[in-house]
């Protein structure tokens, strides 16, 4: 199971990189469309139509890593001051129930999919973008997080009926200050590392 994980996580940061891509080149676009807009009274047409499904699809994407990062946004101010059996059930059902939703919400976007390929749907702009190339996309992003999901609550489980409250926490619980701090200092030290040496 952790040798699933190691690739879930090689695959999750290459749909972060390209959601991240995704973001860069709308923003290049809006960049472009603005300044066209205001030099020569021209616009490219489309551009907000583009950069919002890149928005929808990155996001999409980014979910699994941001999961296996811990690195979604939680109020921990209970959360701290209870044992840590109690965290790493409370860990194990905040997933469940996270999984749950997105099932709910993937299902939904797979409706939406299947009806935009049955009638050929296009967008209401100059582009007339066939809406089942985004959404195909967007979908792709959501089912990969629901099947990364799933893989990592059945090892949070495994961990948790065995008692391995440990791997409970280092896999779906709540980062501590000090993860924070020692992410950041290896952060800076992969930084410090590719930066060229002065003078060179």
């Amino acid at each position: 199971m952790d040798r699933l994980l190691e690739v879930a996580r090689k695959l999750a940061r290459a749909g972060a990189w390209f959601g991240g891509l995704l973001i860069i080149a709308s923003a290049l676009l809006v960049g472009v469309e603005v300044v066209i807009r205001r030099a020569f009274n021209l616009t490219i047409g489309g551009a907000d139509e583009l950069s919002g499904f890149a928005l929808a699809i990155a996001t999409a994407f980014g979910l699994a890593f941001t999961l296996l990062e811990r690195a979604h946004i939680r109020i921990d101010s209970l959360y701290v001051h209870l044992p840590v059996r109690v965290c790493a059930l409370l860990d194990t059902l905040g997933l469940a129930l996270l999984l749950s939703f997105f099932g709910l919400i993937t299902w939904y976007a797979a409706g939406v999919l299947e009806t935009s390929w049955r009638l050929g749907a296009r967008s209401m702009s100059p582009l007339a973008t066939p809406l089942i190339i985004p959404q195909a996309l967007w979908v792709a992003g959501l089912i990969m997080f629901l099947v990364i999901a799933g893989l990592l609550l059945i090892r949070a489980l495994g961990a948790l009926v065995t008692g391995d409250v440990v791997t409970v926490q280092r896999l779906i619980g709540s980062r501590s200050l000090t993860e924070e701090l020692e992410a950041e200092i290896e952060e800076q030290e992969r930084a410090r590392a590719r930066a060229p040496e002065p003078g060179a």
